[in-house]
């Protein structure tokens, strides 16, 4: 028997491994061109708290319209885990997503009885492109965090009502990730009446269990109203629920929430992706066909309620708690001024949950059976039609969600954090350590990147948060400034790509293009010819540098544009020239040098070393 056991526990362990790598790699694999590279917006914001303040004043803020220190401390513990690795927070938001979708799996398996039906609820999780906020932000892990404690109270109400025996263990632990929850994101506050539903549904008469979340809501009111002075939630935008509530707005937002449940987006393309009218005529149908599968579970759930007298009150009651869970969800994403796709993420999630739980129900056979039987097992032929049902669901919505997400360009921040991801890809990424202490030119700012950006992007990649002597500095033109030294890097938009292009070394060529015997360093053979860009006094200003010792007959004849200009007799080790031309004008030098430097251990081009020249021009 202990043996028999063993290899049960063995075969459910691999399984369960098994389930939990093939999401995880579907995650990975659904979120492949999803990357975060340079933060911006909020999660620059949130970073720059990080870098400038205490760990008591990034964890436990006072004084701002939020309080949610759960998640600013595990954020904390992300941003010291990835430091100056900016590409590490997509993976890690994929992670913890993929661990919410095992225990979507898991739960999912509770409900239904069916690892299949289980594994498709895990999937469809992971495939949602309700999850775009979740992965491509660094503030997505709230998101993900709110929504995974969220699930965690749900589950912990469902076992607490539906154990022979009252689970109290379920309903305090589902009271603990109420009181974190409320610290994560303050929105899930209004899951507060299922834990009364539950408690009248059990029919528990004990005052300690009721007070036990009203005293836990009031301590959360009590931290709130200390840390941030008011109890009234903050809403989207910088806004104030109590002062942007509109009902009739409200009831809108919650039809529209429900329409993304079944798969029509409602909203505007720049906070869904595409609207439902913009949609392709075959992803509509395929919603619609999807629609008509959830439909058929849901007219066979109602007519296994009405057959099974026995099981009624047990069905009422579940679904009871599942629609107040979903509705309480989606009262608290209608109150402020928009829907966002993202909110929607956690009534979506419960939507499946509820849809394996009626899977679980339909394959259940009746109470005349089981007593015939002494067994509980599923009906084979319910259980492979639900399966099929849910598995058809699941192939309809796939290229539906593949549609939307190859639309999330369409979001309101997308192209924002891919021009960020360009800058820092253009940047950091390309020269590394280097990039610190260079000034930064870009051409127009049509991007309207603010003095706060300028100021804070880079430090995120230096080890010591500083970026000292960085300088971004925007112009119109590459008039703006003269000759391109070694400490600048030029960039221009790529409006075309929501990006960044680094013309650093065109616009040297084009300021100071070496046609022969001129090197970068600034080192010249004896013979050499550059064309140079004036300025807009149309002066050039050379500097000659021999670094050797002058024997009194050393020389320079320098040509412009084929006619000679000056003959420079050498007589110290630095000598500086100005050259006259007209403004912006594009001229060439010849250089014939009578000289060249003694034991020089390196020659580049034909003819040998002959001294150090650095152009400017203003």
């Amino acid at each position: 028997m202990e043996k028999r056991r063993a290899g049960i526990w063995q075969y459910r362990w691999k399984d369960e491994v098994i389930a939990a790598g093939l999401l995880l790699a579907f995650g990975f694999f659904i979120n492949r061109r999803v990357e975060i590279r340079g933060l911006c917006a909020d999660d620059l914001y949130l970073w720059s708290c990080y870098g400038e303040q205490s760990f008591r004043e990034f964890v436990f803020p006072t004084g701002g319209s939020r309080f949610r220190f759960l998640y600013y401390l595990i954020c904390y513990l992300e941003l010291g885990l990835a430091g100056r690795h900016v590409t590490w927070f997509v993976p890690i938001n994929i992670i913890v997503n993929s661990m919410v979708a095992y225990t979507v799996y898991s739960f999912s398996r509770r409900l239904s009885g069916n690892r299949l039906i289980a594994f498709l609820c895990g999937f469809l999780y992971q495939l949602s492109r309700m999850s775009y906020y979740q992965i491509a932000q660094l503030y997505g892990l709230m998101e993900t965090l709110a929504l995974w404690a969220a699930l965690g109270i749900l589950w912990c109400l469902y076992e607490y009502l539906n154990s022979p025996e009252q689970k109290l263990s379920c309903f305090w632990t589902g009271c603990g990730l109420y009181f974190a929850v409320c610290f994560i994101h303050e929105r899930y506050m209004v899951l507060l009446p299922l834990f009364y539903v539950v408690l009248l549904l059990r029919k528990n008469r004990k005052p300690g269990e009721w007070l036990l979340p009203t005293g836990l809501f009031i301590l959360v009111q009590l931290i709130r109203l200390a840390a941030i002075g008011t109890l009234s939630p903050a809403g989207t935008g910088g806004t104030d629920v109590a002062d942007t509530l509109d009902l009739m707005q409200a009831v809108t937002y919650a039809i529209h929430q429900v329409l993304y449940l079944l798969g029509i987006n409602m909203g505007e393309g720049h906070l869904s992706g595409l609207a439902w009218h913009e949609s392709s005529v075959w992803i509509r149908i395929l919603v619609l066909a999807a629609d008509l599968v959830l439909l058929a579970v849901l007219t066979v759930y109602a007519a296994k309620f009405v057959r099974s007298r026995w099981e009624r009150r047990e069905i009422l009651k579940n679904s009871l708690l599942f629609f107040l869970f979903i509705g309480a969800c989606i009262v608290c994403s209608s109150v402020t001024i928009r829907v966002e796709v993202r909110w929607v993420y956690v009534s979506m999630t419960a939507m499946w949950l509820w849809l394996s739980y009626m899977c679980g129900v339909i394959a259940r056979p009746s109470a005349k059976r089981q007593e015939a039987s002494g067994f509980r097992l599923p009906d084979y032929k319910k259980a492979v039609t639900c399966t099929a049902l849910v598995l058809a669901y699941t192939v309809l919505m796939i290229p539906v969600e593949t549609y939307y997400r190859s639309k999330y360009p369409n979001l309101y921040f997308w192209n924002e954090q891919q021009r960020y991801n360009s800058l820092a890809e253009e940047t950091y990424e390309k020269y590394g350590d280097a990039v610190f202490g260079k000034k930064i030119y870009i051409l127009k700012n049509r991007y309207k990147v603010s003095d706060f950006y300028a100021d804070t992007f880079f430090k995120v990649f230096d080890k010591n948060r500083k970026a000292e002597g960085t300088e971004v500095i925007f112009v119109d033109n590459i008039r703006d400034f003269g000759q391109v030294a070694n400490n600048m890097l030029i960039l221009r938009e790529d409006r075309d790509f929501q990006g960044y292009q680094d013309i650093t070394e065109a616009v040297r060529t084009l300021k100071c293009e070496s046609v022969y015997g001129y090197y970068r360093d600034g080192w010249m053979d004896e013979s050499a010819k550059i064309r140079v860009m004036s300025g807009s006094t149309g002066i050039i200003h050379l500097q000659l540098m021999y670094p050797g010792v002058m024997e009194g007959h050393e020389r320079s004849d320098i040509y412009m544009d084929g006619e000679e200009a000056v003959q420079v007799d050498i007589v110290e080790n630095i000598t500086h020239i100005e050259l006259q031309t007209k403004p912006y004008d594009i001229v060439e030098l010849d250089f014939e040098n009578n000289f060249y430097l003694e034991g020089a251990q390196e020659q580049r081009g034909e003819k040998r070393f002959s001294m150090m020249v650095q152009i400017t021009a203003d």
